[in-house]
């Protein structure tokens, strides 16, 4: 393929052409940069050639230049486009982690855009006229909803563990039963974070089974915290113990320098136990039955945004403040603005009605088998081929949370005349918006759990649409 290679155009031709000023224009490009996006386009094609997989014209055809240009249009655009871009989620998978777990209520958004979008008093202590704390903006409303003393707020959850185990425990034993050693996404094992953040790992019982007794006899005079983990992504049945916090608490106050840690993972300020979805401990309860410090997550149950929420004893929250590392895990003022919003909904009691989280697990079979029902009828009209069933299915609650609740929901199988589900399937999914289905059997499926009405419209038009193009 050599001889094809030495009749490529030099960079320097391409320069001359009017393809090549045109580019600029059309983009708004500099020469230097349009001359970068040149080279790497024709990197590409000598690849491609030398690799013998080249399809397009001879390299000495004036073909092989606008194929070249083309190329590096599509380069340009691709290089102007955003890359976090909106998705239509019709898996049901209501905190799905690839697809930014909860999402946000449109008073939440609005307060995030005036926090952003103007000067706020973010550390500025309006009433007294000298520098505040961030810490305070979402404090008063943790403690109000769990009974904490105080509370911090730092950029996850793994961050709220790293910094309590560092600040708290650093060269000291802690104690955790080896059923609660657990892996979550991204490899993220607690075995791993506590050797990073220098404290000793004292694992008890078995991974089946733990008793009281176990952490009893495991206390010594290094020990300075018992911890342990909320489950969140995985069940054990069977012949299963485990010691319940009250207990644990209780020996911590045993011994002086002792502290009670809970990791609870998701987190749940909502009571979701009263509808018939799962046992997931409320924050509160794990506070009052003796806990020093728990940590959670605010972008799982708690449905606001990414963030590490700690609350628990002011003794211990302002060690955890003072901290080196409370400076580089703290967040910023969106964040702020939005775990303060979605708080303020729960304390007003209106959390059901203007969080999408909560509103999505709680939404009954009922209603949506009248929107299923209502998007039928859209599928019916486009005709062109289509045709849609009702049928029983279960959602996913996701996020690593409650991972053996499944809630009852009713699904729409899409299927068309002339054209695979997959391929329906394939061209949503690279449509704008991005929509997502499961493929299941074959079948194309709608699961309008996690879909508004106005996305159902936008969904339609995009199966009308898609119709039309390859």
């Amino acid at each position: 393929m050599n001889h094809l290679v030495r009749h490529i155009p030099s960079i320097h031709e391409l320069k001359q052409t009017k393809q090549f000023h045109t580019l600029l224009q059309h983009h708004n490009l500099s020469t230097e940069r349009g001359t970068d996006l040149l080279k790497k386009v024709i990197s590409i094609c000598r690849a491609t050639i030398l690799n013998e997989e080249w399809e397009g014209p001879h390299p000495s055809s004036t073909d092989f230049i606008d194929e070249v240009f083309g190329q590096t249009e599509a380069l340009a655009r691709k290089s102007h486009s955003l890359s976090l871009r909106r998705i239509i989620n019709a898996t049901g998978t209501i905190l799905h982690t690839n697809l930014g777990r909860a999402r946000l209520g449109q008073e939440t958004m609005d307060h995030v855009m005036g926090a952003s979008s103007h000067y706020s008093n973010l550390e500025y202590d309006i009433e007294e006229g000298v520098r505040g704390s961030r810490h305070r903006h979402a404090e008063r409303l943790i403690c109000e909803l769990t009974g904490a003393e105080s509370a911090m707020v730092v950029n996850n959850n793994a961050a709220a563990v790293f910094l309590i185990l560092t600040a708290l425990a650093k060269q000291k034993e802690v104690i955790v039963s080896r059923g609660e050693l657990v892996e979550i996404g991204g490899s993220f094992r607690i075995s791993s974070i506590m050797e990073e953040s220098g404290a000793l790992l004292r694992e008890v019982g078995t991974t089946n089974k733990t008793h009281l007794r176990d952490y009893e006899e495991a206390v010594t005079g290094e020990t300075r915290m018992i911890m342990k983990v909320h489950q969140s992504n995985f069940v054990m049945k069977g012949f299963t113990a485990s010691v319940p916090t009250e207990e644990l608490a209780e020996l911590s106050r045993l011994h002086s320098n002792v502290h009670y840690y809970e990791d609870l993972g998701s987190g749940a300020l909502y009571d979701f136990a009263r509808f018939g979805i799962g046992n997931e401990p409320l924050v509160k309860s794990v506070l009052d039955k003796g806990a020093d410090i728990v940590s959670f997550s605010g972008d799982k149950l708690l449905g606001g945004p990414q963030a590490g929420i700690i609350a628990g004893e002011k003794s211990l929250i302002d060690q955890l403040k003072k901290h080196q590392l409370a400076r580089v895990l703290r967040v910023d003022k969106m964040t702020l603005a939005a775990l303060e919003m979605t708080l303020l909904h729960y304390i007003k009691g209106e959390e059901q009605e203007k969080n999408p989280t909560i509103a999505a697990i709680t939404r009954t079979k009922e209603e949506i088998l009248l929107q299923s029902r209502t998007f039928v009828e859209g599928v019916q009209g486009l005709g062109n081929g289509y045709t849609s069933t009702i049928v029983e299915g279960k959602s996913q609650i996701g996020g690593g949370t409650m991972p053996d609740v499944e809630l009852d929901t009713y699904i729409v199988a899409v299927s068309h005349a002339f054209d695979s589900s997959q391929h329906i399937h394939e061209k949503l999914r690279r449509g704008n918006p991005s929509i997502l289905t499961r493929i299941q059997d074959g079948v194309a499926l709608f699961d309008l759990r996690t879909v508004s009405v106005d996305e159902q419209m936008e969904i339609l038009h995009a199966l009308k649409t898609i119709q039309g193009t390859d």
